[in-house]
């Protein structure tokens, strides 16, 4: 039995250590992609500051406050703050030209979404949601920033316009798969890496292929 319960304590410290590294590094991917669009909108270092951080940690406050997690994770643990001014600060030194930012944008924004709409589900399915209301809030942590990041650069967020490809879709299906293997006692560091991993490519395939959601028939 000790045997056991030192093995169930070691994969515990393992799946917490892929969440946090996780967490991290959709943070990072997502602030860059924050910082990437300033740089588009010419905005100054504040500015890229604002839409980096927002980006990176809207998803996760509006999440934590929906669930009650206050004071929100972002401003308790100040690494969030940390690694998303740093993504700022190295976009700000050293970014492609204008031109060619669209590609580097949209490849962080779909790390950042995939990552997010599983360790955002994790994360609300550990504070007693049931797995249906989990893969919500995770599509929600995935698509928060990007739509945050969206208004404050004056656009119209991506996951509103008809002639965006599939974004909110790859991000619930990624969310939805961590629930399940959550609700069903299978999700660990490797089975989370694959849902997010499903996401990122979805997303990316979306993007190559032009895939969108369907629109109502306009009747004359």
């Amino acid at each position: 039995m000790a045997g056991i319960d030192i093995m169930a304590t070691q994969l515990d410290s393992a799946v917490n250590a892929a969440q946090r590294t996780g967490e991290l590094l959709g943070v990072l991917s997502f602030a860059t992609s924050g910082a990437l669009l300033a740089v588009r909108k010419d905005f100054d270092i504040f500015g890229m500051a604002v839409l980096a951080c927002a980006t990176a940690l809207g998803g996760g406050v509006t999440r934590d406050l929906l669930i009650g997690r206050t004071p929100p994770a972002a401003f308790t643990d100040l690494t969030y703050l940390c690694v998303s001014l740093l993504a700022a600060l190295i976009v700000f030194l050293r970014h492609p030209p204008a031109r060619l930012i669209r590609g580097p944008l949209e490849i962080f924004d779909a790390i950042g979404l995939g990552l997010f709409c599983v360790t955002g589900t994790v994360v609300a399915y550990a504070y007693g949601t049931g797995a249906p209301t989990a893969a919500l809030l995770g599509m929600v942590t995935a698509i928060g920033g990007g739509v945050i990041r969206d208004v404050l650069a004056g656009q119209t967020p991506s996951v509103l316009r008809p002639d965006q490809e599939l974004y909110a879709v790859p991000a619930l299906i990624g969310a939805a798969t961590t629930a399940t293997l959550l609700y069903y006692g299978e999700y660990r560091a490797w089975t989370g890496g694959l849902a997010a991993l499903a996401a990122i490519v979805l997303r990316l395939l979306a993007r190559k292929y032009h895939w969108r959601a369907p629109q109502a028939l306009r009747r004359t």
